[in-house]
C-alpha cells in the first residue's frame, strides 16, 4: 500500500504544494476510531458509547490535543491526503468512511482562515514507527473524554458529526434486520 511506504519518509513540509480555495488553505484530517468490547455503558446512538474509542494526538508545539489533520496537497485526492496526514501524525492506517463535513476556522498559529474536511477512519493497524513519532503523543480515549480534551471547536463539531453517522449506521442496520 502506498501509505505504508511513506512510513520511512519524513513528513511533508512547506506550503508550495498546498491547495487553497479563495485564499483559505485546505486541510484534511481524520477521526481515527476503534471498537472496544464492553457492555457496561448505556446505549447512545444505537451503540454503546463506551464501545467507541477515538485517537487524539498532541500538537507538535504544545500538549494541546486534537485529531490528526494537515494540508491537502495538489498532487493528492482528498482521501489520500487525509490518510497520509493521519499516518504521518498519528501512526495509524485504516479504512476511511464518508466525509463528515466541511468547516471554516481560524488558524491558531497564523491570523488566517482554513477550510477543513474530516473523515472517520476505522483503524486497522497501529504503527510502531511513523514520521512524527518523536514530536507527538497519541492517546486513545472515549468519545466523551475526547470531546473534553480536544481544543478545537470545529473538531468537536466533526466528532459530533461522527457520532451522528454512527447512530445513522446503527439505525440502518436495525432496519435491515
Amino acid at each position: 500500500m502506498l501509505i505504508k511506504k511513506l512510513v520511512s519518509l519524513p513528513s511533508r513540509s512547506g506550503r508550495h504544494l498546498q491547495r487553497y480555495n479563495h485564499g483559505c488553505r485546505l486541510v484534511v484530517g481524520c477521526i481515527p476510531y476503534r471498537y472496544r468490547e464492553t457492555k457496561t455503558s448505556p446505549p447512545i446512538h444505537g451503540t454503546l458509547i463506551e464501545e467507541l474509542e477515538v485517537l487524539l494526538i498532541t500538537s507538535q508545539k504544545s500538549p494541546r490535543m486534537m485529531f490528526p489533520k494537515g494540508g491537502w496537497e495538489i498532487d493528492e485526492d482528498i482521501k489520500l491526503a487525509a490518510t497520509r496526514e493521519t499516518m504521518e501524525e498519528a501512526g495509524v492506517v485504516g479504512t476511511l468512511g464518508d466525509k463528515l463535513g466541511e468547516w471554516i476556522f481560524k488558524s491558531r498559529s497564523q491570523d488566517t482562515f482554513r477550510e477543513g474536511y474530516m473523515f472517520p477512519m476505522l483503524v486497522t493497524e497501529e504503527l510502531d514507527v511513523w514520521p512524527e513519532k518523536n514530536v507527538r503523543q497519541r492517546i486513545w480515549m472515549t468519545v466523551n473524554e475526547a470531546r473534553e480534551a480536544c481544543t478545537h471547536s470545529w473538531m468537536k463539531e466533526a466528532l459530533d458529526a461522527f457520532c451522528s453517522s454512527i447512530h445513522a449506521s446503527a439505525n440502518e442496520e436495525k432496519e435491515f434486520l
